[in-house]
């Protein structure tokens, strides 16, 4: 079945038609701890929830819609630095620093305005810097600034999660109240407006538990129904206010029903306009879904009473788990659509939000060709893609070169670029002595990633040991979702501070998540690790590039793309790191054993090498480009 022009239309009963009054109410601020203040009164936090739907305002005049990243000239002569000390009572990275608003910097770029602007639409459950994770949140952030700077009109749709810091938001006031369904009932949902770094966001908060917590994942709630909930909040807010952009761009599995949402919902009512973009980050998250079972299919006529207890055991959690968002889960549970194939044949069979975000986008993106490559031959969701290879992209991802400049970054206790390089050497010493370090001239190794299985957790621990074997330092910086990793690093890290009193080795082992440490860590370091076993892009090789800190990576994915190696003559004009491509300690040593040469043998080839990897241009400009030309190969023209 065509899915963009002969797919069945949801029961009535999910779908709720409201009209939009012209009257609004006065718009709410948010203040910045969270509390709702009413414009007459910013002292007043007793203002009555509205729970109904109004006509929103146009969320961007001519005016708002000018956006540009512009330089930055950056002043850097000497300052007095306050030297920090490992036995301070306020860690060096969790001192004040001045704000950072970006707001400034962005306005029309008018020597690269796009013909036809666009009106883009992400939906994300991350953001930069207010709600990240991962590189997700990064590269949504630095698409969504780009395509602005282009000229087109970009909007991001994120929840309103309770630990998001309001401070951060700038102008927040409430825009909409309307409802959104499910399981049965209609939520009762706040839709806020806010800028954060300069990007227009919509957040939404629905009156129930979701999104409420400490972090952006791991709530009390269950996050597979949350994200469920978000996505078909996000069509209805745009029913509901006659919002009707030309792509809304969907990330990951947590927006992989939308797709399915609009094409056999909402596009059959009054969101007429939109075509979807699906960016896939990393095809380890597929966000599996349970389907309803049917008895009889499962069992046939003359079933067990034992046949009967295992359906009520499977069925209990599973039946209604798609069709809590309004969705008929049967309807999907083929293999041309969004059934796992893995579990074919199971009880229960699960479905996947992820390949059924494949089947019904109008295109579908991953983030390096290299990765694109990898994904069509290896993995479950291989014969998928192929299947839909025809509107299947790799697109490198950029950095978001305004959140990571040396020469304008407020964390660093000194700024630099690649033609004055002094102050990477001063970020070098305020790290060494703030961790107890000495402040040596040898190699200062960092890893800075979340440690979990994909990223090379034997490698990484391997490096900690060549590391201080060759002479050098070396710091990891990173969380551990699994307790279990968590135990063995936090045994190692034990290990080390015993070492330290004892005059051990220089290493240390931070077992935190801190974007100011980790712009601090690519200013100060000579090398960074990225030993993935698979890597869809990477980020940190090229933030670690734009602070001149040379990478040291395994040879997959994005990695391949960007990662050139020093001693391969056939790119010796591209070369700006170290490569490896095994995935034992060998092929490890084989690349550190090579870069610490470098380091120490030739040391004006080396400071060379810094100069040219700042100058490398991983920003977002070029990449933004190439989602354009997705864009305008899918959109609707008029």
């Amino acid at each position: 079945m065509d899915v963009f022009s002969g797919s069945l239309v949801q029961s009535n009963s999910f779908i709720k038609l409201q009209s939009s009054p012209s009257s609004f109410p006065a718009p709410m601020l948010l203040g910045n701890k969270g509390e709702r203040l009413t414009r007459n009164n910013p002292y007043s936090c007793s203002c009555k929830r509205k729970t109904r739907a109004h006509s929103s305002p146009n969320l961007h005049s001519p005016s708002e819609t000018t956006f540009e990243v512009t330089g930055v000239k950056s002043d850097f002569s000497s300052k007095e630095i306050n030297w920090p000390s490992p036995t301070d009572d306020i860690p060096f990275w969790k001192k004040d620093f001045p704000p950072w608003d970006m707001s400034p910097l962005v306005s029309v770029n008018l020597d690269h305005h796009d013909p036809n602007p666009m009106h883009i639409i992400h939906v994300t459950a991350e953001m930069a810097p207010i709600a990240k994770v991962g590189g997700l949140g990064d590269v949504v952030t630095g698409l969504a600034r780009a395509c602005l700077t282009r000229g087109h009109n970009v909007d991001i749709m994120l929840p309103l999660y309770e630990c998001i810091p309001k401070h951060q938001i700038n102008k927040l006031i409430r825009i909409t109240s309307y409802e959104s369904y499910h399981d049965g009932k209609w939520v009762a949902t706040d839709a806020y407006r806010g800028v954060v770094s300069g990007i227009p966001v919509i957040f939404l908060e629905p009156s129930n538990h979701f999104f409420k917590g400490s972090y952006v994942y791991g709530g009390s709630y269950n996050e597979l129904e949350a994200y469920l909930f978000f996505s078909r909040a996000c069509l209805e807010w745009m029913q509901v206010t006659g919002t009707q952009p030309d792509i809304i761009h969907v990330h990951e599995w947590q927006a992989g029903a939308l797709p399915l949402l609009y094409w056999d919902m909402y596009h059959h009512l009054s969101v007429k306009k939109p075509r979807i973009v699906l960016t896939i980050h990393n095809l380890e998250h597929y966000g599996e879904c349970r389907n309803r079972t049917l008895f009889e299919d499962q069992y046939g006529d003359t079933p067990s009473m034992w046949d009967f207890f295992l359906y009520l055991v499977a069925s209990w959690d599973s039946k209604e788990q798609l069709s809590r968002c309004g969705l008929d889960g049967p309807i999907y549970a083929t293999v041309d659509k969004a059934l796992d194939d893995r579990t074919i044949g199971h009880n229960p069979e699960r479905l996947s939000l992820l390949k059924g975000g494949i089947v019904y986008s109008n295109a579908v993106v991953t983030v390096s060709p290299t990765y694109l490559k990898e994904t069509l031959c290896s993995g479950w969701l291989a014969s998928t893609l192929i299947r839909h290879r025809d509107k299947y992209y790799g697109i490198l991802n950029g950095i978001d070169t305004v959140m990571w400049n040396p020469s304008s970054d407020i964390f660093l206790p000194a700024m630099f670029d690649a033609q004055k390089t002094d102050g990477k050497k001063t970020c070098k010493r305020y790290v060494q002595t703030g961790l107890g370090l000495p402040s040596d001239k040898v190699p200062l190794v960092v890893c800075i990633t979340r440690l979990v299985a994909q990223k090379g957790l034997h490698l990484i621990h391997h490096a900690i040991k060549r590391v201080e074997q060759l002479g050098g330092q070396m710091i990891v910086l990173g969380k551990a979702p699994d307790v279990r990793v968590e135990s063995e690093f936090e045994g190692l890290a034990k290990l080390v501070m015993h070492a330290r009193h004892n005059q051990g080795p220089s290493i240390r082992i931070m077992l935190i998540y801190s974007e100011e440490l980790s712009h601090m860590l690519y200013a100060a370091a000579d090398m960074v690790l990225v030993p993935s076993l698979y890597e869809p892009c990477g980020l940190a090789q090229m933030i670690a590039m734009r602070y001149g800190t040379i990478p040291i990576v395994r040879k997959t994915g994005g990695l391949a793309d960007t990662v050139f190696d020093m001693d391969d003559q056939a790119n010796i004009d591209k070369a700006n790191g170290f490569v490896f491509d095994g995935i034992d300690e060998g092929s490890l040593n084989w690349a550190l054993d090579r870069a610490f040469s470098h380091y120490t043998q030739k040391p004006e080839e080396w400071n060379d090498i810094t100069r040219k990897v700042m100058q490398i241009d991983n920003s977002w400009h070029n990449t933004a480009g190439k989602y354009v030309d997705v864009y305008n190969s899918v959109r609707v023209c008029q």
